[in-house]
């Protein structure tokens, strides 16, 4: 299976990168290195779903925008997502889906708490025939 995550350091921040055989699975898999960035994404139960809409001129910004509306849902709503979908509506927009759970301090132990996606090493770019998309997120 080539899609996949990792986290690259940077600074006192962390980078995250989503790796996928198309942008939209690198899309998901940056989300999903995000989330673990906070906690172990396979903790997360897929019990409800938000739907995320995102615009941007470009790739890089879309991933920016994409990052930043699922850290708004997870604080606002106090949720933790561990699976992700994203279909692209066309080459500035796309249609997301965020599944996971309300943060219960019982079971989850969230390790920090994510501010935002930065424009820090920010690349969407397609490599060795995989998508590449990457940041660093504030923490």
């Amino acid at each position: 299976m080539s899609a996949r995550w990792e986290h690259f350091a940077h600074g006192a921040d962390i980078g995250i990168r989503g790796i996928g055989t198309t942008k939209a699975e690198a899309f998901e898999q940056a989300a999903l290195a995000m989330t673990a960035v906070v906690i172990e994404p396979s903790t997360i139960t897929a019990r409800e779903s938000r739907n995320v809409e995102c615009a941007a001129p470009d790739d890089e910004l879309l991933l920016v925008e994409w990052l930043n509306a699922l850290i708004y849902l997870m604080s606002v709503q106090r949720m933790l997502f561990g699976r992700f979908s994203v279909q692209p509506l066309d080459r500035s927009r796309l249609q997301g889906e965020a599944a996971g759970e309300k943060l219960d301090p019982a079971r989850h132990r969230a390790v920090v708490e994510l501010k935002g996606a930065t424009y820090t090493m920010l690349s969407v770019k397609q490599q060795c025939g995989l998508w590449v998309a990457q940041t660093v997120v504030d923490v």
